[in-house]
């Protein structure tokens, strides 16, 4: 197991020098900078070097025979060994120094042109990438500017407007509200006052008085005089009822005299224009219809 270990721990080193070396290494060196035939050759030589350490490792690697896995905890097994892997490749990186690809000076006066080349390029492009940027920024803080102008320009459109608002406001002084209240007052006794009257004569109208009504009906009774002279109309207790509510309202209640004609009470109980004292059925209240 510890000889397969050291195994993939130098085929990872050479691979990973590999790969390195490719990244860093031009694509085409002639091309870029002229280097002579003993540079190249020197070049391959290493190349050719490290590609027979990578062959060896492989035939090793062949060589070996597979671990077989165990029947239970096939995950977890697998798992432990890529934890070791990944342990052992932390080490071997910790441990390795950086390396000169090449000690050959004009590889590396070509590697370090061609790198040089590159942030160049790279550097081009965040210029060209900033300046772009700067432009529309530029753009954009001319609108800005722009709305704001025409902005304070509105606000000194309204103020001004709102100057010469002032100026006209007229006020209304306290003798004009006075008066004002007055007339409201006036045309609201007035209408309360027609209502009176058309109430009264709808009532007179409607339910006259006991007397009246039998000299009219066919059979002609005649009532006692006494009862007579001291009845009142439907529109009389209504307007006792009325007075009494709003002149006392907390004691709203008005005695039922003799001059109360009994069916004009039921009449008022009964469809609920008026209410009984609770505790004294011989007096009467009318309903507080406003509240």
């Amino acid at each position: 197991m510890d000889k397969q270990e050291e195994l993939l721990k130098e085929a990872e080193a050479l691979a990973k020098h590999m790969s390195s070396y490719n990244c860093e290494l031009a694509p085409d060196l002639t091309s870029e900078s002229e280097c002579s035939a003993e540079a190249k050759e020197q070049l391959l030589d290493q190349c050719e070097n490290i590609w027979a350490q990578m062959e060896k490792c492989q035939s090793k690697l062949n060589q070996l025979s597979t671990e077989t896995l165990p029947e239970t905890d096939t995950q977890l097994f697998l798992l432990m060994m890529q934890v070791k892997s990944l342990m052992a490749e932390c080490t071997q990186w910790q441990k390795k120094e950086p390396e000169i690809i090449s000690a050959n000076q004009e590889v590396l006066l070509a590697l370090g042109k061609q790198e040089l080349q590159k942030v160049n390029r790279e550097l081009e492009m965040v210029l060209s990438s900033v300046r772009s940027r700067n432009k529309k920024l530029k753009e954009e803080l001319k609108m800005e500017q722009r709305w704001l102008e025409e902005q304070q320009q509105l606000v000194q459109a309204l103020s001004s407007r709102q100057d010469e608002l002032k100026n006209q406001v007229v006020q209304i002084s306290e003798k004009r509200v006075c008066r004002e209240i007055e007339q409201k007052i006036a045309k609201i006794r007035v209408y309360e006052q027609e209502i009176l009257v058309a109430l009264g004569e709808f009532l007179e109208e409607h339910f006259p008085l006991p007397e009246k009504h039998e000299e009219t009906s066919k059979k002609k009774k005649i009532l006692p005089a006494r009862s007579a002279t001291q009845l009142k109309t439907l529109h009389d207790i209504l307007e006792d009822l009325m007075n009494k509510l709003l002149a006392t309202p907390h004691d709203p209640y008005v005695p039922i005299v003799k001059s109360y004609w009994p069916p004009y009470v039921e009449l008022l109980l009964r469809y609920g224009i008026a209410l009984r004292h609770p505790q004294d059925p011989n007096r009467l209240r009318l309903e507080a219809f406003h509240h």
